[in-house]
């Protein structure tokens, strides 16, 4: 392996706020490991809406100043010895964990996962934080059976193409909804059998309409605020409302005889507490590599951001300015 440096690229913060508490620095220390953990030289970062939330302080971050980003692939280039599940140097991995904003992340080996040779660069950091969120949604946040219909919120988004693309390869019965025409053509073309353009269209009605009556019994809502009482409202009975982001701002706090009327299920799922253990992670990763190469799975990828530009990246994330999935090169 090429020499590893003492210094190098990345992204902190050391207080809470807007894109101008983001921090590129290039004099940031290379990690130290410690056993059962991985050098990563990260060749791809994955932006999720989730890096947003710790710098906004929806989320407590864990330290200042602490290192942004939750995904990323590279190449192992150092391990730290103990319980490594059969990675080795020169490995192309993809991982989950903390500080994926730099060229380095020391990564715990329970979280990284081996690349298929098969994958083109870029697919599997496009495709591991959002992919395993939707596939974990759909098998058991409220598994998704064939002829089910299911509403998606912000069908184009990173994680919405990814549950409308999932929920084709099962044969559910897809209803996303779009801001503009752009976006619910690409939702459509993704697989949803009808999407609504929110801006224009009574989400209620058309559901009611297109559902005569029923309603849905599984809405997967990654916006939060402005969709929570919507999603509420078009359960089918025994429903799941899914409410998994805030793209909008947090739920409020919910009185939980609301759920009374139509013995509906409200959760707060995360994918980590779906892929905690190596086996999950393992099994939940293989599957989703199998829905890529088998079905063809769109890992769409919006745009690779240079690191130093990561404020505009954030800034186009949160202001919907995007569809799919928004990546980082740590060498720029």
């Amino acid at each position: 392996m090429a020499s590893i440096p003492s210094t190098q690229k990345g992204v902190l913060i050391d207080k809470t706020g807007g894109t101008e508490v983001l921090q590129y620095k290039t004099d940031l220390p290379v990690p130290a490991l410690v056993e059962g953990q991985l050098l990563v030289k990260n060749d791809y970062i994955g932006v999720n809406f989730i890096d947003t939330y710790f710098r906004s302080g929806l989320y407590p971050a864990p330290q200042f100043p602490y290192i942004l980003g939750r995904e990323a692939e590279g190449t192992v280039v150092k391990t730290g010895g103990g319980e490594l599940y059969g990675l080795k140097e020169g490995d192309k991995v993809v991982w989950m964990a903390d500080s994926a904003y730099a060229q380095y992340t020391a990564v715990p080996a329970s979280k990284a996962i081996k690349v298929p040779s098969t994958l083109p660069p870029k697919v599997a950091a496009a495709s591991l934080l959002q992919g395993l969120t939707a596939l974990t949604l759909v098998r058991e946040a409220h598994p998704v059976q064939k002829g089910d219909w299911v509403l998606v919120h912000a069908a184009a988004g990173g994680t919405g193409l990814w549950l409308v693309q999932l929920l084709k390869s099962i044969g559910a019965r897809t209803i996303g909804t779009a801001s503009t025409p752009e976006k619910v053509a690409l939702a459509l073309k993704a697989g949803a059998t009808h999407v609504i353009n929110y801006s224009d269209s009574d989400v209620r009605a058309r559901v009611a309409e297109l559902t005569a009556g029923q309603g849905v019994v599984a809405v997967f809502d990654g916006v939060g605020k402005s969709t929570f009482d919507l999603s509420l409202d078009v359960l089918a009975r025994k429903g799941s409302l899914v409410s998994f982001g805030n793209a909008s701002g947090a739920v409020p706090p919910v009185t939980i005889t609301r759920l009374t009327a139509k013995n509906a299920k409200l959760l707060r799922p995360t994918v980590a507490n779906y892929v905690a253990t190596r086996a999950e992670y393992e099994a939940y990763s293989k599957e989703l590599f199998d829905f890529i190469e088998r079905d063809g799975l769109d890992a769409r990828i919006h745009g690779v951001y240079p690191l130093s530009e990561v404020a505009r990246a954030q800034e186009d994330l949160e202001g919907r300015k995007t569809t799919g999935k928004l990546l980082l090169d740590p060498e720029k």
